[in-house]
């Protein structure tokens, strides 16, 4: 039976070296004129859109979609500039590459995306690092500020995938597993009834997502055949 396995990008698979963060600062300021503005905004767990609209918020700003369209227009080109900065902590988790590996040679399987980054964000990072072409479907920021909603869009486009490949389906929530850093990757798989390992490789400790309700905490990526035993027994 068809499982489908949807990862995170974001301390989850790769860290950017501050390279998304320093583009949204740069963007907002060249565009709205604010210097630091998401001083004091959390971005972990969160939707770009939903990081724009707590700017706004903050200094009290009404999006407007012109000037909306020209902030991610600049984002991109610049992180697309700075992904490719020597960044300290810029890098691809471990044991990353090899589950994904094994993860597609798994005929049973389908392997995507749920992430809070805008498509075009999420193909410059994971293409920077030689990671996008493991993901042919996904849900991302594009589809709903916010994260809980995504899952369902990653869902149907698994069936459409299934159904090119002359398979059509349909996919029980209940088969898919979301693999995320933070407890906001726990919980919109969890409102689904879906369900949810955690990886300890961002800025939360594991007992914070066991807390969360984690199906599977882990410290990190590195043991895919542990991995792969588990999504098979659930």
């Amino acid at each position: 039976m068809i499982r489908v396995i949807l990862f995170d990008i974001d301390g989850t698979l790769m860290h950017s070296g501050g390279a998304g963060r320093m583009a949204m600062v740069q963007a907002f300021e060249e565009v709205f004129g604010i210097p630091d503005a998401f001083d004091g905004i959390g971005m972990s767990g969160k939707t770009d859109p939903q990081i724009l609209n707590e700017a706004f918020e903050k200094h009290g700003l009404t999006g407007d979609p012109v000037k909306n369209e020209q902030f991610k227009h600049r984002y991109f080109e610049l992180l697309q500039e700075n992904i490719r900065m020597d960044l300290p902590l810029k890098r691809v988790f471990p044991g990353v590459k090899e589950l994904l590996e094994r993860l597609h040679r798994e005929k049973e399987v389908l392997v995507g995306l749920l992430t809070g980054n805008w498509e075009q964000g999420a193909r410059i990072k994971l293409g920077y690092f030689g990671l996008w072409d493991y993901f042919p479907f996904g849900a991302f920021g594009d589809d709903s500020m916010d994260r809980n909603e995504l899952l369902p869009f990653a869902i149907r486009r698994a069936e459409r995938l299934l159904d090119a490949r002359g398979r059509p389906a349909p996919i029980a929530p209940k088969r898919a597993v979301v693999i995320g850093d933070t407890p906001s990757d726990v919980r919109c798989a969890k409102v689904h009834g879906a369900k949810a390992v955690a990886v300890a490789t961002g800025s939360y400790s594991k007992a914070q997502l066991e807390s969360a309700g984690a199906d599977l905490v882990l410290e990190n990526l590195e043991k895919p055949a542990k991995i792969l035993d588990w999504i098979w027994q659930v």
